[in-house]
């Protein structure tokens, strides 16, 4: 069966008219299910219900659904949410002090990048996602956070897998939430989170209209990043800076480089003070987040007067730094933590 919400609304509307239904209806359904949230086509009291009985059997609107959900105490909220073929994903609700909401959306079926510090890598590889399954869990957890079309909120592709090696359907579900007949989500809201590949910022670079984009850096020499991040023997940090330099940002935005910070390998003086060298001509910030510890692994975020020490280097550099306080870690939602519920669902 085909599932709409893998088309954009213009690929809706031109298949609506093959099936000979005039052009009208596709913005019917499209309002029921980007506006209303809507994903059953029996609930669309606008179509007759011969159109309903016709749509509901040659296409699908939902690729997943919510088996489990754990609820940490600042309020952050893990979904566990099965797709079609029973693999199951992770998508995390982070409420943010401002009062907005966070969606930290996956992007595969665990993740081929191998980082150390990274619980998801300990699944491997399993598969890429599809542009309704990114899409429909934005749609899950707005609705899950009762938000109406209007209410703002931030998509974040920090969950599991590498945006940037499964980019032709990350792309197609960012033109899906970003169309005025999709979600209308403004792509200054859309973050794209990479290991990075540099060949995949080139690409994403020529896109009319790129996301912003976070690069989770995590050291500041090769020879360090590669001990805990494989995927530098092929990208170095030299090739990966000078792609970012030809990004083009816009006049107002920054880039975001996210460093996790791991006791005894990448906290040391000398790795702050290498930071603003190496992040010569480039416009960011830079988010110190102390290692999430899961099971399994030996490291260990470092002292907070340690990590405290590494940002004070930092701001002497005039580098604009925050300690960043993972939310959801009591429910191993926080960040590099997702997929361990997924094994135990799978065990």
């Amino acid at each position: 069966m085909k599932t709409l919400t893998d088309l954009s609304p213009s690929e809706v509307c031109d298949a609506f008219q093959e099936m000979g239904l005039p052009s009208f209806r596709s913005g019917q359904v499209l309002q029921w299910v980007y506006e209303n949230g809507v994903m059953d086509f029996q609930e669309m009291t606008n179509l007759s219900k011969s159109l309903r009985e016709k749509l509901t059997a040659q296409w699908q609107l939902n690729s997943l659904r919510e088996i489990k959900r754990n609820e940490a105490a600042d309020g952050t909220v893990k979904f566990g949410l099965v797709l079609n073929d029973n693999n199951i994903i992770e998508s995390v609700l982070i409420p943010m002090e401002t009062g907005k909401r966070t969606f930290c959306i996956s992007s595969q079926v665990g993740c081929a990048m191998g980082c150390e510090f990274c619980n998801t890598a300990r699944m491997g590889f399993v598969r890429n996602l599809t542009p309704s399954e990114i899409v429909c869990q934005v749609l899950h957890l707005r609705r899950q956070a009762e938000l109406n079309e209007k209410q703002a909120f931030n998509v974040v592709f920090m969950g599991m897998g590498e945006p940037l090696a499964n980019l032709d359907n990350v792309l197609k579900a960012m033109s899906i939430l970003t169309d005025r007949d999709g979600l209308n989500l403004s792509r200054r809201r859309i973050t794209v989170s990479t290991c990075g590949i540099v060949n995949g910022i080139r690409r994403l670079a020529r896109e009319p209209h790129p996301p912003r984009l976070a690069i989770s850096l995590n050291a500041s020499d090769d020879e360090t990043r590669q001990k805990i991040m494989p995927i530098t023997e092929g990208n170095p940090l030299s090739e990966l800076l000078d792609q970012l330099r030809r990004y083009p940002l816009p006049p107002r935005e920054r880039f975001t480089f996210e460093y996790v910070l791991i006791k005894n390998v990448n906290d040391r003086d000398k790795d702050a003070a290498n930071l603003s060298r190496l992040l010569n001509k480039l416009r960011y910030k830079i988010n110190l987040i102390p290692f999430n510890p899961f099971p399994g692994s030996d490291f260990l975020p470092p002292d907070p007067a340690r990590i405290e020490a590494f940002q004070q280097i930092l701001f002497s550099k005039n580098i604009t730094a925050t300690i960043r306080k993972s939310k959801g870690q009591d429910i191993q939602g926080a960040c590099g933590q997702l997929a361990a519920s997924v094994r135990t669902e799978k065990e």
